[in-house]
């Protein structure tokens, strides 16, 4: 009798990514999204186009101007909630309204670095904590920074703010509203952009290539070349031509579609930021640029220590200025005050003197007449 050999399928390592995939579904994924630029750029139209829900309403400009007369870079959180196939998104996004908007921008760029650093610093203390299990997590996992198309170049702010920001956050440049450029302009815009990138040694988020799977590494090699992203943002729905609706803006030459790759890289940014590498850019966040925070603060303090707090808030410094401008004035107000309270003490001293003067003599007179009259009356005794 034949004794038949078994069958050998494996241990069941090769499960692992189902294990994996089950987990992931179990617990969902908490996204963090931050979008810096000028105002007017579409920050909060692409938001809204990107997860085809109404995250943030459209800004009022009126109340803002009002708001603008503080000078200061806000930071605004938005959260929410997206279910797509049962899998769950927490979704979380940070606009800064205000940013650039002024004809002096200096120090505008920090309080976007501080949120960024204070999230890596606020889960670095929960970590030291006992307690672990209700963690709050806003570190930023990918930051869109919006340039606008002037077809020039990338201006001084746009320069040092991304610098700032690329060894702190995975940096992802994008053109705003690339329907005002022709498609010529736009990739001159965009090749001087990258050259301007490499030259000032800015670190940009770009898609990691793998080795062993070619469909997906020609797939990040069409991202990295589409870097910076072109981005055409509208939540309305206008008729082509050919009588397709579509999300897109109408003009009198023809509709500027956001979903058509011939049109804007819009597809091809959100691909990124959530088909293929949503993941990627949780891991990067985590295991590069938090893990470079916390070992820079380690190797710089105490373990438990707190971080030291920088007042360098533009607002601050202004504040700063201000009272010492009225600290000065009053001052020089109390100091010209007392040189005038002198000058009459000093009127009156005189006054005093000249009037004691005029008694010292007006006592010496008297004292003179008297002398005169005792002489004049001994003589007279004497006669007799």
């Amino acid at each position: 009798m034949a004794s038949s050999s078994p069958v050998i399928d494996g241990i069941g390592i090769a499960n692992l990514p189902n294990q994996r995939h089950k987990i992931v579904a179990k617990h969902g994924a908490h996204f963090t999204i931050m979008v810096v630029g000028e105002s007017g750029l579409g920050k909060t139209t692409l938001i809204n186009t990107l997860f085809s829900t109404e995250l943030s309403p459209p800004k009022n400009y009126n109340r803002r101007h009002h708001k603008q007369l503080d000078k200061l870079t806000e930071v605004e959180i938005i959260k929410a909630e997206l279910e797509e196939k049962q899998f769950k998104v927490k979704l979380t996004v940070i606009d800064t309204p205000g940013f650039g908007d002024y004809v002096n921008n200096r120090d505008s760029w920090l309080p976007i670095v501080e949120f960024i650093d204070d999230q890596h610093e606020a889960y670095m203390r929960q970590e030291q904590q006992p307690h672990r299990s209700e963690k709050i997590d806003l570190r930023v996992h990918a930051c869109l920074y919006f340039i606008r198309p002037t077809g020039h170049t990338l201006k001084p702010l746009d320069i040092e703010i991304m610098k700032r920001l690329g060894t702190r956050v995975n940096l992802i440049p994008v053109i705003a509203k690339a329907d005002t450029l022709t498609q010529r302009d736009l990739q001159t815009f965009k090749k001087r952009i990258r050259e301007v990138i490499a030259a000032q040694g800015i670190r940009i988020y770009t898609p990691p290539i793998e080795p062993d799977d070619e469909a997906s590494a020609e797939y990040s090699r069409v991202l990295i070349d589409a870097i910076p992203f072109s981005i055409i943002g509208s939540t309305e729905d206008v008729k082509t031509p050919d009588g397709r609706t579509v999300k897109g803006r109408e003009y009198i030459w023809g509709v500027a579609e956001v979903e058509n790759e011939n049109h804007c890289d819009f597809k091809r940014l959100r691909s990124l930021l959530i088909r293929t590498h949503m993941l990627d850019l949780i891991s990067t966040s985590e295991e590069l640029h938090y893990e470079n925070y916390r070992q820079q603060q380690m190797e710089t303090r105490k373990f438990g220590e707190p971080k030291v707090k920088k007042l360098e808030n533009p607002k601050f410094k202004e504040e700063e200025e201000q009272l010492r401008r009225k600290f000065t004035e009053q001052v020089k107000a109390e100091e010209a005050r007392f040189r005038h309270w002198e000058q009459q003490l000093i009127a009156e001293r005189d006054r005093l003197n000249k009037d004691l003067e005029h008694a010292h003599s007006a006592i010496k007179q008297l004292e003179a007449e008297l002398d005169a009259l005792q002489v004049g009356y001994g003589r007279s005794t004497g006669r007799r």
